[in-house]
């Protein structure tokens, strides 16, 4: 019957696209943006359904080649985590640089004077300063101007034809990109909060030497507002600069995603 054959190829598809489905899935755990924790889990979920929906199509043809027989749940195991491992990976990579912008904020709002204004960031459901929080979002508005998630997206589509479902192990598996990209990412933290950091030592030295030669003067009720003062500033003068470094460390980060990506169809054979 008609209704039985349409079933049968039904059923032929549903593994392989309930691994392509997981493989997209990864990106929305750990993605700049679209895997805040502001995002509803409801709406991640339905956007990771539309897209591989929409995705198999033109995938089909690769993944059920490539797809292994699945008999039981016991076996479906390992496949999905594997394929839930690229996602994940590719968008933790590439969500380092924008971390280190907060860590960075962190930095100098500790050094100004910031660390008893916390406020609560929904993207790591954490309490976090609030230049850590607007360094964030400033790195993740260049990212998002790069074009970062349309790559992210084109990167994870291109693994399909590289490395099919069920050929990707933990041996491949980026740490040492992952390790490199993170030792940048601190390297990055620490340039951008070094300017204001340097600042509030030098303020800091000078209150000290005033508080010796003139003792009247309170010097721990104006020292907070000139730190401030001078931090802000020399934050606000160096964002320039800033966007600059963030916009470098983003593309090397994305070029070193492509290049990993681009590498594992020779891992595979």
């Amino acid at each position: 019957m008609p209704s039985d054959a349409a079933i049968t190829i039904l059923l032929s598809h549903t593994v392989p696209w309930m691994l392509v489905l997981v493989r997209i899935s990864g990106i929305f755990i750990a993605a700049p943006m679209i895997g805040s924790l502001a995002i509803p889990m409801r709406f991640r979920v339905l956007m990771a359904v539309a897209m591989s929906a929409a995705a198999y199509p033109a995938l089909a043809t690769t993944v059920s080649v490539g797809a292994p027989e699945i008999v039981d749940v016991v076996a479906l195991l390992p496949l999905v985590l594997t394929e839930l491992l690229i996602g994940f990976s590719i968008g933790a990579i590439a969500s380092l640089p924008l971390l280190a912008m907060e860590a960075s904020g962190v930095i100098m709002g500790q050094s100004i004077g910031f660390g008893l204004a916390r406020v609560y960031n929904p993207e790591s459901d954490t309490d976090t300063d609030l230049l850590g929080q607007l360094l964030f979002y400033i790195a993740s508005g260049l990212f998002f101007a790069m074009g970062g998630l349309e790559l992210l997206f084109t990167t994870l589509l291109s693994t399909f034809s590289r490395v099919p479902p069920g050929s990707f192990t933990t041996r491949m598996v980026p740490l040492e990109m992952f390790v490199q990209v993170m030792s940048s990412g601190f390297e990055l933290a620490l340039r951008v909060a070094m300017p204001v950091v340097g600042i509030v030592l030098l303020i800091a030295l000078v209150l000290g030497a005033v508080s010796k030669t003139m003792p009247q003067i309170n010097v721990m009720s104006v020292g907070f507002t000139i730190k401030m003062l001078a931090g802000l500033t020399m934050l606000a003068t160096a964002l320039y600069v800033v966007g600059d470094a963030v916009e470098a460390e983003v593309k090397q980060t994305l070029a070193m995603i492509t290049d990993w990506t681009g590498s594992l169809g020779g891992e595979v054979r």
